[in-house]
C-alpha cells in the first residue's frame, strides 16, 4: 500500500511532500517529492492516536450524573459510575463498549490505555467488545479490583492510593512484569505521594502537582497522564500541563466516557488552546508518548515502524485553505475529516 500527501514524519512531525510505502503492516520506507511530481497536496498522514486513559464501561451512561462531585460521580465502591455498572446486562455493556471502540477508531485512534472495572470479568467484557468485526482498536487492558485480574488483563489500573493499600497489586504487577498504573492527585494533593511511593509505571491526573510531587517526577521520570477536558467537568481544577511536560513524558486521554465523547481530536483542541503548548507538543501527547507508556511501538512515522496511521482530507470545508498541517491537526481537525484510519 502507498500513500501520498503530507506526511507529518518522525518524532518532530515535520510536515514533508511525498509519498509513504506499507509492507507487511509496516512502513517501508517515506520518499519525498514535490507535489508537481502527483502527490495529492490535500491529504495529511499522520500517526494513529492512542488515548492514554479511558473508562470505557461508562458507556452504558453517557451524560449521566449532572451536577454530582467527583466522588458521588465515580469514587468506589458506590459512586453512580459503580452502581451503573453493577447494575448493567454483560450484552448490553459489551454493545456499548464496541460502540464507543468503534467512535474512537473512526475518529483516528488506534490504541488506549483502559482502567475496566469489573475484575476479571470486566476485562473479559473489554476484550469480547474488541474482538467484534470491524474493530480493529488495540485496548491495553489495566485491571482492576482483584489481583487475579493480573492473569487476564495487560497491567494493573488502581483508583487512588486513599482508596486502599496497593502494595499487594504493585507487587504482583511487579512479579508479572505488566504494567501498574494509579490515578493521583485529582481532587487534591493527598494521594499524590502515597501514588507515587508505590513506584508506579505512570499516573494519572496530576491536577494538585505541587512543586515538590514536580520534583519528584524529574528525578524518577514516572509518565504522567493528564485528562483536562475531565478535569475541567468535575471541577477539580485543571493539571498543571506545561510544568508536567518540562519535567517527565506527559501523555493525553480522555477519561471517563459518561462525561466526554473518548475523541482525540476534542482532546488536543482544548490541551492547546488552554496551554498554549506548540501543537507538535501536544500531538506527540496524543500519539507517541501515550504509545510509549502503553508499550507500543508506534505513534511516529519512520521505517520499521507498525503502520498505525490515521489519514486526513485536507480540502474539507474544515481543513481547505490551512496553512500549517500540525497546527490545524491539532486546533482544527475533527471526525469529519478523516479520510481513512490504518490499523
Amino acid at each position: 500500500m502507498e500513500l501520498s500527501g503530507t506526511i507529518l514524519r518522525g518524532r518532530d512531525f515535520e510536515p514533508v511532500e511525498g509519498t509513504i510505502y506499507v509492507e507487511d503492516g509496516e512502513i517501508s520506507a517515506i520518499e519525498e517529492a514535490p507535489s508537481s511530481d502527483g502527490v495529492d497536496s490535500d491529504r495529511i498522514v499522520l500517526p494513529a492516536f492512542v488515548n492514554a486513559h479511558t473508562h470505557l464501561g461508562d458507556s452504558i451512561a453517557k451524560g449521566a450524573g449532572e451536577g454530582l462531585s467527583l466522588e458521588e460521580l465515580v469514587a468506589p465502591p458506590d459512586g453512580l459510575k459503580h452502581r451503573l455498572l453493577r447494575q448493567a446486562d454483560p450484552e448490553e455493556l459489551i454493545a456499548a463498549m464496541e460502540r464507543s471502540l468503534r467512535y474512537m477508531q473512526a475518529g483516528g485512534t488506534g490504541a488506549c490505555i483502559e482502567f475496566r472495572e469489573g475484575g476479571v470479568a470486566g476485562v473479559e467484557q473489554l476484550r469480547a467488545a474488541a474482538d467484534a468485526e470491524g474493530v480493529d482498536l488495540e485496548p491495553v487492558i489495566m485491571g482492576r479490583e482483584e489481583i487475579e485480574v493480573l492473569d487476564t488483563a495487560d497491567g494493573y489500573g488502581a483508583s487512588g492510593a486513599n482508596d486502599a493499600n496497593f502494595e499487594a497489586e504493585r507487587a504482583a504487577a511487579r512479579e508479572a512484569g505488566k504494567p501498574f498504573g494509579i490515578h493521583a492527585g485529582e481532587v487534591d494533593a493527598s494521594d499524590v505521594d502515597p501514588a507515587m511511593d508505590l513506584d508506579p509505571d505512570f499516573l494519572v491526573h496530576m491536577v494538585h502537582a505541587t512543586d515538590d510531587h514536580l520534583d519528584r517526577l524529574d528525578d524518577r521520570q514516572t509518565p504522567v497522564v493528564v485528562c483536562p477536558r475531565s478535569n475541567l467537568v468535575t471541577d477539580v481544577g485543571l493539571p498543571p500541563i506545561a510544568d508536567l511536560a518540562e519535567r517527565t513524558t506527559v501523555a493525553l486521554g480522555t477519561d471517563n466516557v459518561f462525561l466526554n465523547s473518548p475523541s482525540m481530536f476534542r482532546e488536543m483542541a482544548f490541551t492547546a488552546k488552554w496551554t498554549g503548548l506548540p501543537s507538535a507538543e501536544v500531538l506527540a501527547m496524543a500519539t507517541y508518548r501515550g504509545a510509549e507508556i502503553a508499550g507500543l511501538d508506534w505513534g511516529v512515522l519512520e521505517a520499521g515502524r507498525p503502520a498505525k496511521l490515521c489519514v486526513l482530507d485536507g480540502d474539507t470545508d474544515n481543513l481547505a485553505g490551512a496553512k500549517d498541517p500540525v497546527r490545524a491537526v491539532v486546533r482544527r481537525a475533527g471526525h469529519a475529516d478523516v479520510e481513512r484510519v490504518v490499523l
